[in-house]
């Protein structure tokens, strides 16, 4: 009997993890040159949302306030945590539609955040990281 039901609890585990991963593809240019048009991502969810908030830097999947079945690829550049806001931005500012246009977004609106980019196969490897929020 508790061989079953560790057995359930694993089961029950492994399927709440999995879950909590999602893939999203990059469709236009605006976080050029670390993530291109093409790029699939992989995003961390839900348990990562009860962690503390994202670090400035983090690229994160964010639902766009405007259009809310819509998800953006977008980098963490400013908290609101009274405000449970953040302001989030494309690395390339001529091409990006963010918080710049439609100001801060809801902490709720996150989907997860950018962990590993697994196609193009030439280009897959952990989230880039521009150099002054290098994690290493």
């Amino acid at each position: 009997m508790r061989r079953a039901l560790v057995s359930v609890g694993l089961a029950l585990s492994a399927a709440a993890v999995w879950q909590s991963f999602r893939r999203v593809e990059v469709l236009g240019t605006s976080m050029a040159p670390a993530l291109l048009p093409g790029d699939r991502l992989v995003v961390m969810g839900r348990p990562w949302l009860r962690q503390p908030w994202p670090q400035p830097g983090a690229v994160i999947a964010v639902r766009d306030p405007r259009q809310p079945d819509r998800i953006l690829n977008k980098r963490v550049a400013e908290l609101h945590r009274p405000t449970g806001t953040l302001d989030v931005v494309g690395d390339a500012p001529s091409a990006s539609t963010d918080s710049r246009t439609f100001g801060s977004v809801p902490r709720s609106s996150i989907v997860g955040r950018a962990v590993y980019r697994y196609a193009p196969a030439g280009r897959s490897g952990p989230a880039p990281w521009p150099a002054e929020y290098d994690q290493a």
